[in-house]
C-alpha cells in the first residue's frame, strides 16, 4: 500500500544535507552561537525578497507577534481585531500583551479574515488589525488597509504561513505595518527548530523591535524598555540561510501539487480552494470542505494517507477564552469551517504519482469513478491558480 504523509522533513533535509552540516562546522569552529554573523545575511535575505522591508530575527513566529505588539505599544486596556479561524497565537499573542483579542468572522471561501466584519467590531479602544494569511494566501489587504487609515489604526499581518505569497503582485509582510513570520520546521521556510522574523517598512519601528528581542537594550546593558529575550540562535540562521535557496522551487512544487489536485478533485464532492486572479497562493497547506470528513480522515487512514484538520475548534470557542463570553453561532462560517475543514498532503517532496493516488482515494470515498485525466500525466506550470477553486 502507497504511504503519502503530510510532511517528508527527512527528504526535504537530505536534499541539501551537505550544505547544513558545513553551518555547523562554521558555527562549532566560531563559537559564536548568538548574533553571529548568520543572523544578518538571513535578514538581510528576507527583508529583501519581502520588498526592500526591515527584517529582525527573532526566537519564534509567536514571539514575533508578542515583539510587534510590543513595538506597537498595544497592551492593558487594548483591543485588537482578528480571526479565530487561526492558529492559537494569534490571539494568545494578543492576550499575553494585556490587550483584548476581538474575535470576527471569515469569509466563506478564502477563510481568511473578512474585511466587512471588521468594522462592526471596531470601539474607541481598537488599536490594531491583525490579519492572518491562512494556508498561504493573502487576506484582502486593501479594503482592510482603508478601514484601519479610517480609524487610525495599525495593520499586524500574520504571514507565519505565507512566506512568499503575494497580493496584486506584492508580497506578504509588505502590505501592513508590521510582518511576522514563522520558521517553525513544518512551514514552507522551515528551521531546525523554532524560529521567527519581524519585517516592517518603518525604520524606527525596526529599530524598536531589535531593542525589544534583547531586553530592551539599546547599547551594552543600557535599557530604553523593558524587552524580551526574542532572539534567534546563530546556527538555526544559517540553516534558514541554506533552506532559503530552495525556497523557489519548494514554492513551485506546491503550487504545482496544488494545481493537479484541483484538476483531480473537480467533481469529486469536495470544495477545493479558491484562489482569486490577484493573489498567490503558496500552499502551506491545501484544505478542501468535505461532508463526512471524520469518516474520511479514517478512509485515508485506512489507505495510507496522511491528513490534518487546520483547526478543529475556533479560538473563540475555546475554553481559555470563554471570559469573553462567546457562544456557539457567533461566528458561523469560522464554526462550519471548523467542522467541514481538511487539509490534503502537498509539500515539495511528493511526486505526481502521490497526488494521484490521494486524490483517487478520495474520489473512491464519494463514489465518484476517475475522472479529470487521473492517470495521465501532470502537465502543471507555475502560473496555475488564478481563479481556481468553487465557491
Amino acid at each position: 500500500m502507497r504511504q503519502v504523509g503530510m510532511l517528508d522533513l527527512r527528504g526535504e533535509f537530505d536534499l541539501f544535507a551537505t550544505e547544513i552540516r558545513a553551518v555547523v562546522d562554521d558555527v562549532l569552529g566560531s563559537q559564536w552561537f548568538i548574533g553571529g554573523p548568520a543572523i544578518g545575511e538571513l535578514e538581510e535575505s528576507m527583508g529583501a525578497r519581502c520588498g526592500g522591508l526591515h527584517a529582525v530575527a527573532v526566537s519564534c513566529g509567536t514571539d514575533a507577534l508578542i515583539c510587534a505588539l510590543m513595538a506597537l505599544e498595544i497592551g492593558h486596556g487594548d483591543e485588537v481585531v482578528l480571526p479565530s479561524f487561526t492558529f492559537f497565537a494569534t490571539a494568545g499573542s494578543v492576550h499575553r500583551v494585556g490587550a483584548k483579542p476581538v474575535f470576527v468572522d471569515t469569509d466563506a471561501r478564502t477563510f481568511n479574515l473578512d474585511p466587512a466584519k471588521i468594522e462592526p467590531a471596531i470601539t474607541d479602544r481598537t488599536k490594531a488589525i491583525m490579519v492572518v494569511h491562512l494556508y498561504g494566501q493573502c487576506a484582502e489587504m486593501d479594503e482592510i488597509n482603508a478601514i484601519a487609515k479610517c480609524h487610525g489604526l495599525k495593520v499586524i499581518e500574520d504571514a507565519a504561513q505565507a512566506v512568499g505569497a503575494t497580493y496584486h503582485g506584492r508580497p506578504a509582510c509588505a502590505l501592513g505595518d508590521v510582518g511576522c513570520l514563522s520558521f517553525y520546521p513544518t512551514k514552507n521556510l522551515g528551521g531546525f527548530g523554532e524560529g521567527g522574523m519581524v519585517l516592517t517598512g518603518d525604520t524606527e519601528l525596526a529599530t524598536t523591535i531589535r531593542q525589544l528581542r534583547n531586553h530592551g537594550e539599546s547599547q551594552r546593558y543600557i535599557h530604553e524598555r523593558v524587552g524580551g529575550n526574542f532572539r534567534l540562535d546563530t546556527m538555526k540562521a544559517g540553516f534558514l540561510q541554506v533552506k532559503l535557496q530552495h525556497l523557489d522551487e519548494f514554492t513551485r512544487r506546491r503550487r504545482a501539487n496544488a494545481a493537479r489536485y484541483d484538476e483531480l478533485l473537480a467533481d469529486a464532492s469536495v470544495t477545493t480552494p479558491y484562489v482569486p486572479d490577484h493573489q498567490r497562493h503558496v500552499y502551506h497547506q491545501y484544505s478542501i470542505l468535505c461532508e463526512g470528513r471524520d469518516e474520511l480522515v479514517s478512509f485515508l487512514k485506512d489507505r495510507g494517507v496522511g491528513t490534518a484538520i487546520y483547526y478543529p475548534v475556533p479560538l473563540h470557542l475555546q475554553r481559555c477564552f470563554a471570559h469573553l463570553g462567546h457562544k456557539a453561532g457567533a461566528l458561523p462560517i469560522t464554526e462550519e469551517a471548523c467542522g467541514r475543514i481538511l487539509s490534503l498532503p502537498c509539500h515539495p517532496m511528493l511526486v505526481d504519482e502521490d497526488i494521484e493516488y490521494v486524490a483517487t482515494c478520495v474520489r473512491e470515498f464519494y463514489g465518484v469513478a476517475h475522472g479529470g485525466n487521473a492517470t495521465g500525466a501532470s502537465q502543471a506550470v507555475e502560473t496555475s491558480g488564478a481563479g481556481r477553486g468553487t465557491a
